[in-house]
């Protein structure tokens, strides 16, 4: 004959007094379920900043980058000549003159 496990009783375990008594626990696991909602949203939202501000951060190097060449090509002697040749300016061809002050050679 096969032994026959007793029942067990869920009316006894879950009756009125039982939950009175442990509503403090429910309500504290109410609680850590509400932070633990909240935490989540709010990892989002910080995932989602950083996300956003490493894409702005790329564009401005990008930008950075573009601009940097952009001077870098202008500030080349044929680049200057050009831009200065509009105003009237021409590029020295001779050689500098040494200028030295004829009263002070008289002194000596």
């Amino acid at each position: 004959m096969a032994v026959k496990e007793p029942k067990i009783d869920v009316k006894k375990w879950f009756n009125y007094q039982w939950i009175v008594r442990n509503v403090p626990y429910f309500l504290f696991l109410s609680v850590l379920a509400i932070i633990y909602i909240a935490n989540g949203h709010y990892a989002d939202n910080t995932i989602r900043n950083i996300n956003k501000t490493t894409k702005e951060l790329r564009e401005q190097e990008y930008e950075y980058k573009t601009l940097n060449g952009r001077l870098m090509y202008q500030n080349r002697l044929s680049e200057v000549a050009k831009a200065t040749e509009t105003i009237g300016l021409k590029e020295n061809i001779q050689q500098p003159i040494k200028l030295t002050d004829s009263t002070k050679l008289k002194e000596n």
